[in-house]
């Protein structure tokens, strides 16, 4: 089994498992892979470092307290994606799916006609600017599509 570290065109870096390199070639020539976050097909292998298994390895020892605080490092790209996968979980779990009724169920909303409550759905760009016109707020967020189906 191969793990490659994998970026799309985006710049999102996510791994991928092949039982070799001619798998990973062949499922990226006919675009079945695809990135988590963005679903773009136009994925690029980066250079990975082997993980080494090497007998007699000795156990790490802690090293020794600074003398003077650390700053801390910015964060990792792979520490932002995963935030940022958490959040847009944390909102498709805490928000009603509306779909294609979007724009109708915000209006309603908006106007008292239902109560209030956390929904998500499609909406098209002029449906979006007629809703800012009415004078309300809506977001548009990328939700990958591998989030839209059962998280496994």
């Amino acid at each position: 089994m191969k793990v490659l570290d994998l970026r799309c065109a985006n710049g999102h870096r996510f791994e991928g498992w092949f039982a070799s390199d001619d798998e990973f070639m062949e499922q990226n020539g006919r675009g079945l892979i695809e990135c988590p976050l963005c679903a773009d097909r136009e994925i690029g292998r980066l250079p990975s470092a082997p993980r080494l298994n090497l007998s007699g390895a000795r156990e790490a020892t802690n090293p020794p307290a600074p003398a003077a605080p650390v700053p801390a490092a910015p964060s990792a790209p792979a520490d932002v994606q995963a935030a940022w996968l958490g959040a847009v979980r944390q909102m498709l779990a805490s928000t009603e799916d509306v779909g294609e009724r979007f724009a109708e169920e915000a209006r309603r909303i908006h106007y008292g006609e239902t109560p209030s409550r956390g929904i998500r759905g499609e909406a098209t760009p002029e449906e979006r600017v007629a809703l800012h016109d009415e004078g309300i707020e809506v977001m548009s967020i990328p939700v990958p599509r591998a989030l839209k189906g059962p998280v496994q």
